[in-house]
C-alpha cells in the first residue's frame, strides 16, 4: 500500500491526487476553491478468489484516525454490474466502534469509503449477495444487495456522503425514484450522512412510496443502524 500527499475539497467533495506539501492548502483543482485540507491517498490493490486485481485509490484526511486506511470489504468477483464483495470484519468493526465513541467522525470518511462501508453493512445483515457498482456508470446505484429465497428481494442503496450542513433535496430522491422504476428493484434507500431538506417526506410524489418501497436515512439513522447490525453480530 503505497502513501502521498493529495487535496480535499470541503466545498465540492472531491479529492486530487495532485503533489502537494502536507502543511500547505492549494486550491481545489476541480472547483478552485481554498477550503481545502492535505490529506493522504493510499493506492490499494487486491487479488480476488478469480485472480482479478482490483486496485483503487483512498482518501483520508491528515488528522483522521488511521483505522480509515484499512478497507472494509473484500473483492470476490466482477459482475455485469460491480463487484460481489464481502466484509472485511475486523477493520468495519472498528470502524463502526469509531463512529460510536465519536459521531462527528462520519464526515471524516470519504464518499468511496462509505459506500463500502454500507455494503457491507448489507452482507453483514444477511444479504446473499452484495455489489459495490463502479464509480462511474452507476445509474445512480451505489450498492446492489440481493436476499434470495421464495421470492427474490432487490436493493438499490444510493449514498451520498455530505457535510453537516448539506441537504439532500426533493430532486434528489425523485431521481432515485426514477431509477427505482428503470432497475425493478424491490426497493430503494437514499442514506446520507448528513440530512434531508424540511417537509421532503410530505412532497406528494414522494410519499406514496415511504416506507414500502423507498427509504430515506439520515446521519442519526445511519449511524444507529450500523451500530445495531454489529451488535447483532
Amino acid at each position: 500500500m503505497a502513501q502521498e500527499y493529495g487535496l480535499l475539497c470541503n466545498d465540492c467533495n472531491r479529492s486530487s491526487e495532485r503533489d502537494c506539501s502536507p502543511n500547505n492548502n492549494e486550491p481545489c483543482t476541480f472547483c478552485g476553491s481554498k477550503n481545502t485540507v492535505p490529506a493522504v491517498y493510499a493506492r490499494l490493490s487486491v487479488t480476488t478468489g478469480t485472480n482479478a486485481t482490483v486496485s483503487g485509490s483512498v482518501y483520508i484526511p491528515n488528522d483522521a484516525p488511521s483505522i480509515l486506511l484499512q478497507s472494509v470489504i473484500i473483492p470476490v468477483a466482477k459482475t455485469s454490474e460491480g463487484t460481489l464483495i464481502e466484509v472485511s470484519l475486523v477493520p468495519w468493526g472498528e470502524i463502526i466502534s469509531l463512529i460510536k465513541s465519536d459521531p462527528k467522525s462520519i464526515f471524516q470518511i470519504k464518499p468511496d469509503r462509505w459506500e463500502e462501508i454500507v455494503a457491507a453493512a448489507y452482507e453483514q445483515a444477511g444479504f446473499d449477495e452484495v455489489i459495490l457498482t463502479p464509480r462511474s456508470g452507476d445509474y445512480g446505484r451505489d450498492v446492489i444487495a440481493t436476499k434470495k429465497g421464495l421470492g427474490e428481494v432487490r436493493i438499490i442503496d444510493q449514498v451520498k456522503a455530505y457535510k453537516a450542513g448539506h441537504l439532500v433535496i426533493a430532486n434528489d430522491v425523485r431521481a432515485l425514484m426514477g431509477i427505482l422504476q428503470t432497475d425493478g428493484a424491490s426497493k430503494g434507500f437514499l442514506t446520507t450522512t448528513s440530512d434531508f431538506a424540511p417537509r421532503i417526506k410530505d412532497d406528494p410524489l414522494i410519499t406514496p412510496l415511504i416506507p414500502q418501497r423507498l427509504g430515506l436515512i439520515n446521519g442519526k439513522q445511519l449511524v444507529q443502524r450500523l451500530q445495531d447490525i454489529a451488535n447483532k453480530k
